[in-house]
């Protein structure tokens, strides 16, 4: 079988800024506390060896039926589709998304490619394909921030999508940089934030009733 070296990763001083802040009531792979969405870039284009990767582990994320709902439209820094895909982004993500290497559309075909009736996890399965993508640019010290803020009726004309493909969300892709290059009001948040806890979202038989309490035992990892 061949294999693919992999270039020296950078993300144990990546990860060192979020275990600083995060800490796992269980151990795992510390790649799931070093992955976080900063915002600050230094708006340089990335090299397609760069972001390719991100896209490689995308494509290997399970599916019902193996079906594979997502793609990804994407606009390198400097071509000619960059300023439509910028531009279908709010203001306040365009303040720093201006920034990015690659700015992407995410779709997915809403039916199984072997026999085209309804998939009711067409959604979920492409949040697989996304994760996937997240954790490898967090593994390469990137930048990797998905965005609910933009027009989704201008995206699919902008990416000329089709109609049986439902656009789900827009990302941003680039090398970080310090925070002072953000707004002002964006400077504060850009940390690594922290999650429910285990106990509050893990229910045991019926919505409501915890499999764990607060005291339950576990090692903690930093």
């Amino acid at each position: 079988m061949q294999t693919v070296e992999r270039s020296e990763r950078r993300w144990p001083a990546f990860y060192d800024e979020a275990a600083a802040l995060r800490r796992a009531r269980f151990d795992i792979d510390p790649i799931f506390i070093a992955r976080w969405s900063p915002r600050a870039m230094n708006g340089r284009r990335l090299a397609r060896e760069d972001y390719l990767p991100l896209f490689e582990a995308a494509r290997w994320a399970p599916s019902s039926y193996n079906s594979q709902f997502w793609d990804f439209i994407v606009a390198e820094r400097g071509d000619p589709a960059w300023t439509g895909f910028l531009g279908l982004l709010t203001e306040s993500n365009r303040l720093w998304a201006q920034n990015a290497g690659l700015l992407g559309i995410i779709v997915a075909l809403r039916t199984h490619r072997q026999s085209g009736k309804p998939a009711p996890t067409h959604e979920f399965d492409c949040g697989s394909a996304w994760e996937n993508l997240a954790l490898e640019g967090a593994s390469r010290g990137l930048v990797v921030h998905g965005m609910e803020g933009f027009d989704y009726d201008r995206a699919r004309d902008v990416a000329n999508v089709p109609g049986d493909h439902e656009v789900l969300a827009m990302f941003a892709v680039g090398e970080r940089a310090p925070p002072t290059g953000l707004p002002e009001s964006r400077r504060e948040k850009e940390k690594p934030n922290q999650r429910r806890a285990l106990e509050d979202l893990l229910h045991h038989g019926r919505f409501g009733q915890p499999l764990l309490d607060g005291g339950a035992e576990g090692s903690r990892t930093h």
